[in-house]
């Protein structure tokens, strides 16, 4: 486990300092955040979600720089309770909302059958976040994907839809919006690590549509590629060090893509 880093105000939640230093590290090498900004968060309850909720807020009290950050909580419409999710923002002193949506009825409207609920729900999802951030005046919208996504994503995208294709510290939408992942280079065992150090509740995966009695097609493809990248880890330990100094390091003209040929 991390190292705790406390913090000066004891009521908080400790983040380990190996977290803050990586954080830091990657926003200031991709200037994820800067003076300025507004950045809305997508707040799921999560553990990864609440990790970064909590260290945008410990940034805002001592970045050398201003911003403005909120968390915002997508509300599919299945009855979800998040009283729990904002008692913690509230002692945390993290500005939340909770954004009721009707998301859970249009996935089962227009989903085709046979359809991925993750792909469907993620768009759905996402839509809805922009949508709110576009509405509020925000320039940037904070997710909190981490090096484990995103080596999933890599390896779901080679071996289900035939490209190279994985998640970047900072893009930007066609909306005009900056979507940034403060904890790309953040181990997903450190947010559970977070989480449980600090006895921090977090939400149950039934929120979740595709894990509804009426899905067809549950995320098979993630847990199959998250049990394979195990294997790989447990065989290689240095595996995803080496994986995350491969995605900061690409020869795209070593490939196929005749877009990239330097002749």
């Amino acid at each position: 486990m991390d190292k705790i880093l406390l913090d000066s105000q004891t009521q908080k939640y400790q983040i380990s300092k190996k977290i803050l230093n990586t954080v830091g590290r990657t926003n200031a090498q991709y200037g994820l955040i800067k003076e300025g900004d507004k950045v809305l968060l997508g707040l799921s309850g999560g553990k990864d979600s609440i990790l970064l909720a909590c260290i945008l807020e410990r940034m805002k009290r001592h970045a050398p720089f201003d911003f403005e950050f909120q968390a915002i909580t997508i509300h599919y419409g299945l009855g979800e309770q998040f009283d729990w999710l904002t008692q913690i923002c509230q002692k945390q002193g993290i500005p939340h909302e909770i954004y009721h949506t009707n998301i859970a009825d249009t996935i089962k409207q227009k989903r085709r059958t046979g359809s991925s609920y993750c792909s469907f729900c993620s768009r759905m999802r996402r839509g809805a976040l922009y949508a709110k951030a576009l509405e509020m005046g925000y320039n940037k919208v904070a997710i909190a994907h981490h090096l484990d996504d995103a080596a999933e994503s890599f390896f779901m995208n080679l071996t289900y839809n035939g490209m190279l294709r994985s998640m970047s510290p900072i893009y930007q939408a066609e909306n005009g919006l900056h979507v940034i992942r403060p904890l790309i280079h953040i181990r997903e065992r450190q947010s559970i690590d977070f989480v449980q150090s600090q006895n921090i509740p977090t939400a149950p995966d039934c929120n979740c549509p595709a894990k509804q009695p009426d899905s067809d097609k549950p995320p098979i493809a993630r847990v199959t590629t998250k049990n394979f990248l195990c294997g790989l880890e447990k065989s290689n330990p240095d595996f995803f060090h080496s994986l995350k100094n491969a995605f900061c390091n690409l020869h795209a003209q070593s490939f196929s893509d005749k877009n990239y040929f330097n002749i």
